[in-house]
């Protein structure tokens, strides 16, 4: 039975986010937050009614605010405002990623904060339920005055204008709206500056790739535990009187990760004369992937609070006040995902140095790259080398987006924060992490299959982890019996689909911190 989301403009959660944009969950508005909606809407038809100069509503838009607009003209600026501003570049952004913008704007607007009108919501409303996916270039935005740009190509469909996606066809924006069933519009005052002033589509690239770096964090847990495993590693490193002693929240809930994973193995080790320290890809990884699992974390904090905030301009007050601010500005998102990248991007550093030691005979004592017959087989040779690529090009990515300011409209908005770039570099850094920590994992278990040097049992964690990833994996034998990117293909899929981490959550407790 799909879940249904009600939205009250305050208690949208991360999750509610992920279930709306991939699972497809039903939306609908609550009776207080319609109320707050129709209030605000009254407090601009009386500033129509009484030509009051107010930013966007009776004057023109950025440095054009000294322009005065009648209230005959008042829906043909609006609608002038998509048109001219739609002007997007580049690839698409994901379906799921422009459901997730449609839920956090309608979110954010009824708050009763926007002026718009209950029918104009409702309409991107049934746009989301009815699945009509507006096209929208991902470039553009400087991220203030919001996403203009990217979310002018959202509303362009409500107006029978640019394209949207229906039952997967790209079709005309008229044309998907008549399918799904809905009739177009004219905006009337206030509304195309409510629609399109805001830090929607950042927030909501941002809060996917967040969602998914806070799974990835467990995955390099799970990956780690695997590598551990192979390495006949030494578990006194995680011992919880070590990090009490250093209580970094992060740290503590990834050496109580790992303890829970191998609990039970018997090829893990206790530190001795003849072998006292393992490198620090394994035993550093409580505070290597802890310091990450801070970092996501934070941005997840304040990813939950921009998704229930008014970020468009001007705001109406519950006292009537129309004030011209700057809650449109991204730079408070703009700093957290680049943070959010500059994890991402050390969760797959870690993982890709552990994947070396995987395949390397001299440090792993295993053949060489994995495979019986080296020479004749290469096994996961360039495995590596694909790693080794995915995390140069993370760090070139992982340079912050937010440091940079291009001014803008006559430099009357003179300092931007570019958060939309911001967040979809943490997006591709994500995916490109994802894709190193299976790697590891591929590797990691083709090493526990080699049985002459791994007799014992695996711990509790590390077991299930084992036992669901063969069942998409299987063991490579030869060069001749595979192609090695379909086998990947297959790894990283049972990362992303969720199906390893549930495995390994219904035997072991997976934390993001303890404090």
């Amino acid at each position: 039975m799909t879940k249904e989301v009600i939205l009250t403009g305050n208690d949208l959660t991360l999750d509610d986010v992920i279930g709306v944009a991939r699972e497809g969950w039903s939306v609908k508005i609550s009776a207080e937050a319609i109320e707050a909606v129709k209030k605000s809407r009254e407090i601009i038809d009386d500033i129509i009614a009484n030509n009051r100069v107010t930013y966007g509503v009776t004057t023109g838009f950025g440095s054009l605010v000294s322009v005065s607009i009648s209230p005959e003209d008042a829906s043909e600026l609006q609608e002038n405002l998509i048109r001219t501003h739609s002007s997007g570049f580049g690839d698409p952004l994901s379906r799921e990623e422009v459901r997730a913008t449609m839920l956090i704007r309608i979110n954010s607007l009824v708050k009763g904060c926007s002026g718009i009108r209950l029918s104009t919501v409702e309409m991107l409303l049934a746009m989301l339920n009815k699945d009509v996916v507006p096209f929208i270039p991902e470039k553009g935005s400087l991220g203030a005055s919001g996403d203009l740009a990217p979310l002018a190509h959202m509303v362009l469909p409500m107006l029978g204008l640019g394209r949207a996606y229906f039952s997967g066809e790209l079709l005309s924006g008229k044309e998907a709206m008549q399918k799904a069933g809905i009739d177009t519009i004219h905006l009337a005052a206030k509304e195309g500056l409510a629609l399109i002033n805001g830090t929607t589509v950042l927030t909501a690239v941002g809060a996917l790739a967040t969602y998914d770096a806070v799974e990835l964090v467990k995955l390099s847990d799970i990956a780690g535990a695997l590598s551990l495993e192979v390495h006949n590693g030494i578990v006194d490193v995680f011992d919880e009187a070590l990090h009490r002693i250093r209580p970094q929240y992060g740290q503590l809930a990834t050496a109580q990760n790992m303890r829970n994973l191998v609990a039970g193995s018997t090829k893990v080790v206790h530190a001795s004369t003849e072998r006292v320290q393992d490198p620090y890809t394994l035993r550093c990884i409580p505070q290597i992937h802890g310091a990450n699992k801070d970092s996501i974390s934070y941005v997840k904090a304040k990813v939950e609070i921009e998704i229930n905030s008014a970020t468009d301009n001007p705001i109406v007050t519950e006292s009537g006040k129309v004030i011209s601010g700057g809650n449109f500005h991204g730079e408070p998102l703009a700093q957290p995902f680049d943070f959010l990248g500059i994890a991402a991007s050390e969760i797959g550093n870690v993982s890709e140095r552990r994947v070396e030691r995987l395949v390397n005979h001299s440090l792993s004592g295993l053949p060489s790259f994995l495979v019986k017959h080296p020479g004749l087989n290469s096994g996961f040779m360039i495995t590596q080398y694909a790693a080794a690529a995915l995390v140069s090009e993370n760090k070139v990515l992982s340079h912050p987006a937010s440091v940079d300011s291009i001014p803008s409209c006559e430099n009357q908005e003179d300092f931007v924060s570019m958060g939309t770039i911001a967040a979809r570099k943490a997006r591709d850094i994500v995916n490109n992490s994802q894709r190193v920590v299976a790697t590891e994992i591929m590797a990691a278990c083709q090493a526990l299959d080699f049985d002459e040097k791994q007799a014992g049992e695996l711990g509790k964690g590390t077991q299930a982890a084992y036992d669901t990833f063969r069942k998409s994996s299987s063991f490579i034998e030869n060069d001749h019996d595979i192609e090695i990117y379909d086998e990947l293909e297959k790894a990283t899929e049972v990362l992303t689909s969720g199906r390893l981490v549930k495995a390994v959550e219904e035997v072991v407790s997976l934390e993001l911190q303890v404090k």
